[in-house]
């Protein structure tokens, strides 16, 4: 790994954009955020952290294909606003890709701060990575650049557009799951009403893969992403998984 590229999809993310910015630079070589032109004043803030800004159509899909266009780096780390890796996360990708036959990966994703719910969240999470190797955006994707372009980037899909690349990725190369070094991850998507986000969400993913378009399922996911601002991002979690 010659240089990593962070990339943050934002949509008014005003609240938690200058730290994110500020945890991402201690470990890539670049930060760019993949902004939808955030009413907050999100580009801004990022800009005046640090990062690069460009500016994509309001879908995560396409935000996160415009960071990866935009980037240098030969590899890609896509990370959430509202999730922080340590610095270690850099040395972690790196002895990762330093097999060849490894081509990309996620880090152990735990919930913050750690209710009752958080807790069955991120053992939800793990059991799933686990077991099924099915992953999404928030446990912190990392890839080659080589083979993201091999399998041709992220689909311009507003939801599931992380699914639907892991999917992918497992299918035709080798990935690494980084248990030592931990993604910590807000709970605001769940933290209110837990139990209906999960049925919603399993909802969701039944729909999708019996056919039913994302961007009609994107009115369902607004639905689970508060109304209010971002609270404070959790802070890097460095301890290893239990």
């Amino acid at each position: 790994m010659r240089e990593l590229s962070v990339i943050i999809p934002t949509w008014q993310e005003a609240g938690c954009i200058a730290q994110a910015v500020d945890a991402a630079r201690a470990i890539g070589d670049e930060v760019i955020v993949a902004d939808a032109a955030s009413p907050d004043g999100t580009a801004e803030l990022a800009a005046r952290a640090g990062a690069r800004v460009v500016i994509a159509n309001k879908s995560r899909g396409e935000q996160l294909h415009a960071g990866a266009l935009a980037a240098r780096g030969d590899t890609l780390l896509f990370l959430h606003a509202d999730a922080r890796l340590p610095a270690s996360a850099r040395a972690a990708i790196a002895a990762a890709l330093a097999r060849e036959e490894v081509q990309g990966g996620n880090f152990y994703l735990r919930f913050a701060p750690e209710t009752r719910a958080a807790r069955f969240y991120t053992w939800a999470n793990h059991v799933r990575r686990r077991w099924l190797r099915v992953y999404y955006g928030d446990s912190a994707l990392f890839i080659r650049r080589s083979a993201y372009e091999q399998l041709g980037g992220f689909r311009p899909l507003p939801v599931f557009e992380d699914y639907e690349l892991v999917r992918r990725l497992e299918a035709a190369r080798r990935t690494k799951y980084i248990r030592d070094v931990e993604v910590t991850a807000s709970a605001r998507r769940f933290e209110r009403a837990p139990l209906r986000t999960l049925l919603l969400w399993g909802a969701m993913h039944t729909l999708y893969a019996s056919g039913v378009p994302a961007a009609r399922l994107a009115a369902l996911y607004r639905d689970l992403r508060p109304t209010e601002p971002a609270p404070p991002a959790p802070p890097a979690a460095s301890e290893p998984a239990r």
